[in-house]
């Protein structure tokens, strides 16, 4: 009887200390997982007095708005935060100066209540100014802190009548900041200077413009672009090049952006071990007017100077963007010498632009660098050099000669075969 008392006892601590452990374990476990910041996005609607307008689907600019804004409400993912910003919404008078002002914030920026910000959205009538610039200065603000990824819609149906704040000022400038914000823009109406606004608001963040004119269209591209905010990104990491390479920023592998400003040189520098391969690729965006004709450089340098590979491109303004890449693979060295090499990359465009265009801020650029092993098969190109040429043209010499061989003794031979016939 003592036996089994003790032996109950026994097995009773065992699996209480077992389960205080495992109890003890999981909350830890858990918390050491690392949690992905939520993405915020933020509907900025246009509530000026055109949006009385009834041309889409038989029914208002607004009324249309307002459907597929709860469409759009109904289907938001729930890891994104999202809000609500109108313009126009509240001041239906003559001054300007007030009107341009007539933005605020209709939903805060967190955890979605469909039903709460539906019952917003219903109050909303079409009034006063369309202050698309101040909107968007306040909609960034909104979505300021935190790491997660951050988008602003914007719908709209005219330009914005606030000058001369200039809301494609207002976009690059928001770029400029580095807070890695991206706007998108729809259109209400097909008029070209609506167009050419909304666009170049986009363009300035890496956002689209598109051009709606049903309410499927309305809801079915914002919920496309809200769901694409809830997607894992990569996030570019802000840098700033400097005016030569002993001043320039050390970069890892990764994921880059910057302002170059026209007919600028930046520079980078990237460590490459012995026996490593340095990946490099740059992309420059006309996102403002420019002259037609323009290139850009991108060059691995020695830190004394010596060129080491370069990679070009040239446009005609046809595109909006111009990119180049290059690699350049390290030669394996002794056990004895294993210092990294410092590369200098040099970042170099030839834009110019008309005098009425602003240069500052400068031009988004996007850099991306990966330090990979170097290539050892025989395959590989970078390992012949054939980026050179040289064992390209050497091959093409020796097919050609062998080639040529060929054909005159086969000539030959059905010569001699024709006389004995």
């Amino acid at each position: 009887m003592i036996i089994r008392r003790r032996l109950t006892v026994g097995v009773g601590i065992l699996l209480a200390t077992l389960t205080a452990g495992l109890g003890s374990a999981l909350p830890a476990s858990a918390d050491e997982t690392p949690t992905q910041a939520s993405p915020k996005v933020e509907l900025v609607l246009d509530v000026s007095g055109s949006m009385r307008t009834r041309d889409i689907d038989g029914q208002s600019r607004m009324s249309a708005a307002k459907q597929a804004f709860n469409e759009v409400l109904d289907a938001v993912p729930e890891q994104v935060q999202l809000g609500i910003r109108t313009l126009g919404a509240d001041y239906p008078g003559d001054d300007r100066k007030v009107g341009c002002k007539d933005t605020k914030q209709l939903y805060p920026v967190g955890p979605l209540d469909r039903t709460e910000a539906k019952t917003a959205v219903a109050t909303l009538a079409p009034t006063g100014w369309t202050p698309i610039g101040p909107a968007l200065l306040g909609a960034a603000d909104d979505l300021e802190g935190g790491d997660s990824t951050r988008r602003i819609v914007l719908i709209s149906d005219g330009e914005d009548t606030c000058g001369p704040l200039d809301p494609c000022e207002v976009a690059r400038d928001i770029a400029a900041r580095g807070i890695h914000l991206v706007i998108d823009t729809l259109g209400l109406v097909p008029n070209a200077k609506i167009r050419q606004q909304l666009t170049c608001i986009a363009e300035a963040t890496g956002g689209t413009y598109t051009a709606v004119q049903h309410t499927d269209e309305l809801s079915g591209r914002v919920k496309q672009l809200v769901d694409r905010a809830a997607e894992p990104v990569v996030t570019p990491v802000a840098t700033k090049g400097a005016d030569s390479c002993t001043d320039a920023p050390e970069l890892k592998p990764g994921l880059y952006t910057d302002r170059e400003k026209f007919a600028e040189h930046r520079w980078y520098k990237v460590a490459v071990k012995p026996g490593q391969e340095l990946r490099a690729s740059v992309s420059v965006f006309a996102d403002r007017a420019v002259n037609n004709d323009y290139g850009m450089l991108l060059r691995a340098v020695t830190t004394h100077g010596r060129e080491i590979v370069r990679g070009s491109e040239s446009g005609t303004g046809r595109t909006d963007a111009i990119s180049s890449g290059l690699r350049y693979p390290k030669p394996e060295q002794d056990e004895d010498e294993q210092t990294p090499e410092t590369v200098c990359l040099q970042v170099s465009n030839a834009f110019s632009a008309p005098a009425s265009v602003k240069t500052a801020p400068g031009m988004p650029l996007e850099l991306t660098v990966d330090v990979v092993d170097a290539p050892d098969e025989a395959a590989d190109v970078a390992a012949f050099g054939l980026g050179h040429g040289w064992w390209l043209l050497g091959l093409l010499t020796l097919t050609g000669l062998i080639v040529g061989l060929l054909f005159g003794w086969i000539s030959r031979w059905r010569i001699a075969v024709w006389r004995t016939r």
